[in-house]
């Protein structure tokens, strides 16, 4: 083979693992700038005047009902990312979300890096909380997060193989962290939110410190009034495109 033809393999053997590393490297948060500009939709970016409220890792029954019940005060609907093994225990917390107006999308089944599976293991966690989704609210679930923000090629491919969309986020609250409190979360989230964003929350502490849900709820009346003095609509995933 002439050294052309080597350098021109060794070009697509490197495109190739390069293909498998970038869907996990996207959900590195010092990334999220390359990201939005390389992936926008993957990465959360929507339309104009538009934030995207998002929560993940419920349903909770100590914490998601608070959440439901603020938002309901604020007139403001958004996208619960549901995780599976949650959702067997609490299937009717599903439905008063929906009720509420909300959206409901997946999380997957367990909370796990995905890089940590084979294909088969990882379509099969996507099936079975999609199917646990659809089964509690009757609605077929169109978005698909995956656990840490860590995707791989099998669960991107998976995810659309079972109908629904992946999409991370532009800003985040770092509040799952122990000591985060309303101040820390707001500062966190508004630091480079910008219109057309996505903001992603946790309505449940299952995979983060105790109680740092509280932080959260704090937080969160702030960040609405932060939206509207800059006159962005607040809503689902589902508004966002």
């Amino acid at each position: 083979m002439s050294h052309r033809l080597l350098k021109a393999a060794a070009g697509v053997a490197g495109g190739l693992v390069l293909a498998q590393a970038a869907p996990a490297l996207t959900g590195v948060q010092p990334l999220e700038p390359l990201r939005r500009r390389l992936l926008p939709r993957y990465g959360g970016v929507g339309r104009p005047g538009h934030v995207a409220l998002t929560f993940d890792d419920g349903p909770d029954p100590l914490s998601t009902p608070r959440f439901l019940s603020l938002l309901e005060r604020r007139g403001v609907r958004a996208t619960f990312f549901l995780l599976g093994f949650m959702l067997e225990r609490e299937p009717g917390l599903a439905k008063e979300i929906v009720a509420a107006g909300h959206e409901v999308a997946v999380h997957g089944y367990l909370h796990r890096p995905m890089v940590a599976r084979g294909p088969r293991a990882t379509y099969d966690d996507l099936r079975r909380a999609r199917d646990l989704v659809t089964d509690a609210t009757g609605e077929q679930p169109r978005f698909y997060r995956p656990p840490y923000g860590v995707a791989t090629t099998a669960a991107l491919r998976s995810a659309r193989q079972l109908g629904m969309e992946p999409v991370l986020w532009t800003s985040w609250g770092a509040d799952w962290r122990a000591g985060a409190t309303g101040t820390s979360v707001y500062r966190t989230v508004t630091r480079n939110l910008e219109s057309g964003g996505t903001i992603l929350l946790h309505d449940s502490d299952c995979t983060s410190a105790p109680a740092s849900w509280t932080a959260t709820l704090a937080a969160l009346p702030r960040l609405l009034d932060h939206c509207e003095r800059h006159g962005w609509h607040v809503g689902p995933m589902g508004e966002h495109r």
